[in-house]
C-alpha cells in the first residue's frame, strides 16, 4: 500500500482522576499519513521516531521473517536491516536518536536475543554480561540506552547504560521487567509483568524512583513503548473485550486512548520532542500498517515532568489469553 497523506482528527477519551494539575480539555491525536513497508502481504511495525522525523521499526512478511527497516523523514524506506549474526530470522530494529544510531536485537538459531547498535553501515553487537539474551530497545541523543536482559536465574531484567555503566532495573514482586525508551533526563518507560501474568506500565524518575503500576482504566494489560523530553508518553493496552487501544497521556493521570478508525489494535510505540508519534494499526484482513501522526495537548504547552509513585489504584485481570510477552517475558512486546 502506498502511504496515504490524511489527517483524522480524533477528539480522545480522557480519563483523568481527580488530581490538582489535570488538563481542563482532552489532547487530540491526528493520524497524517499511513505507510506500509514494500511487499505484497508485509506487516509493518513501526517502532521509535527521532526528532527530525525518521523512523526506524520492524516488518514481517508472508513466510514469518522480520526484518529491521528504516523509513526517513521524506517517506524513503531502506533495504531490510539484517544483523550479520541473525541465524533465526528476526532482526528487530527498535530505537534511534538523532544522529541516526539504531538500536535492536536480533535472534539466533539457538533460540536466544542479542542487542545490536547499526551506525552506517557498520554493526556492533551488544550484551550484558552474563546474560542469556540481551535485547536493545532504545537509545537517547546522548547515547545511553535501556532494554531488557535475561540473568542467570532465567527471568527478565529490565536495564539502562548511562556513560556506560549498566544498572539493572526490577519492578518489586515482577516477574519479568522490559525497558523500552529514555529521554534526555533518563527519565524511562517500560512495563512488567506480575505474579498473575498481567502487564502494568512503569516510569523511572531521574533519580532512579520507580513509578508503577501505571495502567488506565479499564486496562487488562498495558504496555509503555516511548517518551519524549517533555515526558509524554505512548504505548496501548487491552480491555476486556479483547480491542487493543493506542495510548498517550501527559503525567500519571491524564490518559488518553487513541484508536485508528475501523480497528480493533492500534499500538502507539514512538513519540519526538515535536509531539509527532509512530505507531501501527490491524486491518481487518489481518495486515498491519504503520502510522504516523502528532499529538496536540488539550491546554497548551502544559507539561508534567513529575509522576506520583504507585499514585494508581489498581485491580489486575488475568487476560483470557496472556500475550506472547507475557508467557514468554524474554521476548520485548513489539
Amino acid at each position: 500500500m502506498k502511504p496515504r497523506h490524511l489527517i483524522i482528527k480524533t477528539l480522545a477519551v480522557l480519563a483523568a482522576l481527580p488530581l490538582a494539575g489535570s488538563l481542563a480539555r482532552a489532547a487530540t491525536v491526528e493520524v497524517i499519513e499511513t505507510f506500509d513497508y514494500p511487499g505484497t502481504g508485509n506487516l509493518t511495525r513501526p517502532q521509535k521516531i527521532n526528532d527530525n522525523g525518521d523512523i526506524i521499526g520492524a516488518y514481517v512478511d508472508p513466510t514469518g521473517v522480520t526484518r529491521g527497516f528504516f523509513r526517513s523523514r521524506n517517506g524513503d524506506f531502506s533495504a531490510p536491516i539484517v544483523e550479520p549474526n541473525d541465524t533465526g530470522n528476526s532482526t528487530q530494529g527498535r530505537g534511534i536518536n538523532n544522529s541516526l544510531t539504531i538500536c535492536g536485537d536480533y535472534l539466533k538459531s539457538d533460540g536466544t536475543y542479542h542487542g545490536y547498535f547499526l551506525s552506517g553501515d557498520t554493526f556492533t553487537e551488544f550484551d550484558v554480561l552474563d546474560a542469556s539474551s540481551t535485547a536493545v530497545l532504545g537509545v537517547n541523543n546522548a547515547g545511553d540506552f535501556t532494554g531488557n536482559f535475561i540473568g542467570g536465574d532465567g527471568t527478565s531484567q529490565a536495564f539502562v547504560s548511562l556513560g556506560g555503566t549498566v544498572t539493572p532495573l526490577t519492578v518489586p514482586g515482577a516477574t519479568g521487567n522490559v525497558s523500552y525508551q529514555l529521554n534526555a533526563f533518563n527519565q524511562l518507560v517500560g512495563y512488567y509483568v506480575d505474579s498473575a501474568g498481567t502487564l502494568h506500565g512503569f516510569f523511572r524518575k531521574s533519580d532512579g524512583t520507580l513509578v508503577f503500576p501505571i495502567d488506565p482504566p479499564r486496562s487488562t494489560g498495558t504496555i509503555l513503548f516511548g517518551n519524549n523530553d517533555q515526558n509524554w508518553v505512548v504505548g496501548r493496552y487491552v480491555d476486556s473485550a479483547g480491542v487493543t487501544h493506542g495510548l498517550f497521556f501527559i503525567g500519571t493521570h491524564n490518559f488518553v486512548t487513541f484508536d485508528f478508525p475501523g480497528s480493533t489494535f492500534t499500538s502507539l510505540n514512538g513519540i519526538n520532542r515535536r509531539g509527532f508519534i509512530c505507531g501501527r494499526y490491524l486491518d481487518a484482513a489481518g495486515i498491519e500498517h504503520g502510522i504516523l501522526a502528532r499529538v496536540k495537548p488539550g491546554r497548551a504547552d502544559r507539561v508534567d515532568h513529575e509522576m506520583r509513585a504507585n499514585s494508581l489504584p489498581v485491580s489486575p485481570v488475568k487476560p483470557a489469553e496472556p500475550a506472547p510477552s507475557a508467557q514468554r517475558a524474554f521476548v520485548p512486546a513489539s
